[in-house]
């Protein structure tokens, strides 16, 4: 009796194991953004977003006016005034629609004219079912 039981917990093993190793592991996502009134509908439109990812994502949020802000932009080199730039799994360009994307400063059509980068939230969703095998 004893045998089977050890039988039958080798066998569930060798069938999950695979599965538990294999597990995508979430995209790791670095937002580096500014606190401040012009970006905060933008950083809402983004936070709703993300959380249609549940676990397939994992968020770290970077306020630039804060010591961790400030050593993150350290970190990546970052320098000067920039409201925000969405890193996905330590990238910053993403092929979209066929044309590269770098998602810094407002959405285009948002916030001061001058800080608008050349993106829509709906690249930044495309961006995220391809990273994350989305269908949505």
């Amino acid at each position: 009796m004893k045998k089977m039981g050890l039988f039958f917990c080798a066998v569930l093993f060798l069938f999950f194991w695979p599965g538990i190793v294999l597990a995508d592991k979430p995209v790791r996502i670095d937002v580096l953004y500014m606190n401040h009134g012009p970006l905060l509908p933008t950083l809402k439109e983004i936070k709703t977003l993300f959380a249609q990812y549940g676990n397939k994502i994992a968020v770290s949020w970077y306020d630039v006016d804060t010591d961790e802000g400030v050593k993150f932009m350290a970190h990546k080199g970052i320098r000067g005034h920039i409201p925000l730039v969405v890193w996905m799994d330590d990238k910053v360009k993403f092929q979209v629609d066929g044309k590269e994307i770098v998602f810094a400063g407002f959405p285009t059509g948002s916030g001061p004219l001058f800080f608008q980068g050349k993106w829509k939230m709906d690249d930044l969703k495309k961006a995220l079912n391809q990273l994350t095998n989305n269908k949505k």
